[in-house]
């Protein structure tokens, strides 16, 4: 959206590379007790915890900079308004309140998955000219150390290299949906980079990996939009729009299979590249339709900026059944 950076990336310069082991039951407790989360049971359970309800994954659309918390010179107020009420109703779709929300978010690229892993994660303010009080945005929520640790062991059990990063921030394409759907920052969230290449059956692979934590109580979040062409908004673009959306509808209900298939081949949709020139705003859904596992997609928000289209898709929410 307008005031981003072109392609909508923030990078830090470093890699903080280290997390030795993976921690162990007792650890993964203490550290979800100590982050404030509702249950804090460890990720990856025990055999005398009770089994957990299985938490959906959904992608959904983040809208543009540090709206809807300042004014902002875009879209119709009506569907911006419409926008930030799906975005509450998230909070909704797990069954039992998370142990943590990982969050993919469009906004971040590194060489190999990283993951942030500091206990409290600053901001990252990375849109620019925006009015002063655009980067004064707080959302303090804790992070989660031990959850980081857990994405890397299946990322790594998975064939992934993979890094931390203690010291990066929330950017916008996580603390604008969270912000609206936790408004008191009361869920110990981790932030997971993109893979640099932005190879969609990558990004597959990545979110297949990730599927055991949707069963030890971490709400799995993709943040990125399904139209992100920057440089063509407006109704003159609204059929492509309407046509990449209709194709990525039809995809998402598929069987897992048929629909990772497409996926993978999304560039060969219709009005695939005027949607998205780069691909960053779409992986997200990559690495959420791989965590859906055998979960078909529900195309759950259907709305509008600036006239073209715009929706969101959950895997695995009972609502939705």
């Amino acid at each position: 959206m307008a005031g981003e950076r072109d392609g909508g990336i923030t990078r830090r310069q470093a890699i903080v590379t280290g997390i030795a082991g993976v921690a162990g039951i007792a650890g993964l407790a203490a550290v979800g007790a100590s982050s404030g989360g509702a249950d804090p049971a460890p990720a990856g359970g025990s055999s005398t915890a009770p089994r957990r309800a299985r938490m959906p994954a959904v992608f959904v659309p983040h809208g543009g900079g540090p709206w809807p918390f300042v004014d902002t010179p875009f879209g119709d107020p009506a569907e911006l308004d419409a926008l930030a009420a799906y975005l509450r109703s998230i909070r909704a779709l797990p069954k039992t309140p998370p142990t943590a929300v990982l969050v993919v978010s469009a906004h971040w690229e590194e060489p190999v998955p990283t993951v942030m892993n500091g206990e409290r994660p600053p901001m990252l303010y990375d849109y620019y000219g925006f009015p002063p009080e655009s980067y004064r945005i707080t959302w303090p929520a804790p992070g989660h150390p031990a959850v980081a640790a857990r994405v890397r062991e299946l990322l790594g059990a998975a064939g992934f290299e993979t890094a931390s990063d203690p010291q990066r921030g929330f950017d916008h394409g996580t603390f604008v949906p969270l912000k609206l759907a936790y408004p008191d920052a009361d869920v110990p969230t981790v932030q997971l980079s993109l893979k640099q290449g932005l190879d969609p059956e990558e990004h597959l692979a990545m979110g297949r990996a990730l599927e055991p934590l949707r069963d030890e109580g971490v709400f799995i979040v993709g943040s990125g939009m399904t139209y992100h062409n920057l440089r063509a908004f407006g109704p003159r673009a609204r059929p492509g729009s309407e046509a990449f959306d209709a194709w990525l509808r039809e995809t998402a209900a598929l069987p897992a299979a048929d629909r990772d298939r497409r996926l993978a081949r999304w560039s060969e949709a219709p009005s695939a590249r005027a949607a998205h020139p780069r691909e960053e705003h779409l992986l997200p859904l990559m690495v959420i339709a791989g965590a859906a596992g055998t979960d078909r997609g529900t195309a759950a928000y259907d709305g509008t900026i600036l006239s073209l289209r715009l929706s969101a898709y959950h895997f695995g929410a009972e609502q939705d059944a």
